[in-house]
């Protein structure tokens, strides 16, 4: 991707004690994009994130945002940036004990000092551009699977981050909710110009949404490229993952050959 890049990662390895995670992985989110990283489960989209947000440092290499190294910030660097962010979590990870305006305004009265007239000015808004403004007064149990989704993300886009990281925000969501939240990540990522990552198997909903995709597949980058290049790409990889088909180079039948003969008390 040649724009100027909010997000790079360059030549970075990570393991786990001694169990290899990733390796040699390069990426560049362009600012204003949104990205979605792709790839089975355990293939190290988790990992990638929590690079990303500084969590974990890399065993080689880099990850660069808005041109600074992020694992050689001080804990007052590291707290500054990670305000300049947003994460969606999977399934929403709402406060249940709080209403849909404190889930909202939570971030802004941990990290501001705005009174709270301007604050309740603030989350109306949020909660105006995802369709509910409405349910303000209500307690997340009241809600349904999508709009406590969208709840959410105006929870996320509380403080305008330069950068949102959404984790699997289409899991456990109907059709009509899928596509909803969909199209509001497109929207939203426009309006405020932020940069979007978004880790995700719903392969479908994503390549309508996204400007650039990244598969990851046994830690490192398998294919990557704009929707119409990931849809119309020969990899068996890419091939069988687009268009969700039992057999390919993640085959259906586990290895059964040797396990059988034991079984069965057949000599090998």
């Amino acid at each position: 991707m040649s724009e100027q890049a909010l997000v790079e990662i360059r030549d970075v390895n990570f393991s786990y004690d001694r169990r290899p995670v990733l390796n040699g992985i390069n990426m560049s989110f362009g600012k204003g994009k949104v990205i979605a990283v792709m790839g089975g489960s355990g293939c190290g989209k988790t990992t990638l994130f929590r690079l990303i947000g500084g969590a974990l440092r890399p065993t080689l290499g880099e990850v660069r945002i808005d041109g600074k190294v992020i694992h050689d910030l001080d804990e007052n660097g590291l707290y500054e940036m990670r305000r300049k962010m947003g994460v969606l979590f999977q399934f929403g990870a709402l406060f249940t004990d709080m209403s849909v305006f404190d889930n909202v305004a939570f971030q802004m009265r941990e990290h501001t000092d705005l009174p709270e007239e301007i604050i309740h000015d603030l989350v109306m808004m949020k909660l105006h551009a995802v369709g509910l403004r409405g349910t303000h007064q209500l307690m997340p149990a009241e809600l349904s699977g999508g709009m406590a989704r969208r709840v959410a993300l105006a929870r996320t886009i509380a403080l305008d981050p330069m950068l949102i990281l959404y984790d699997e925000p289409f899991a456990g969501l109907d059709p009509i909710s899928l596509s909803v939240v969909g199209q509001l990540i497109r929207k939203l990522n426009d309006a405020l110009g932020t940069t979007s990552v978004v880790v995700t198997h719903d392969v479908q909903e994503s390549l309508k949404i996204v400007d650039y995709v990244y598969f990851i597949s046994d830690g490192v980058i398998r294919a990557e490229g704009t929707p119409d290049e990931i849809r119309a790409s020969g990899d068996p990889f890419v091939h069988q993952f687009v268009h969700g088909e039992m057999d390919g180079p993640l085959p259906f039948h586990y290895p059964t050959a040797n396990t059988y003969a034991q079984d069965m008390g057949v000599n090998k």
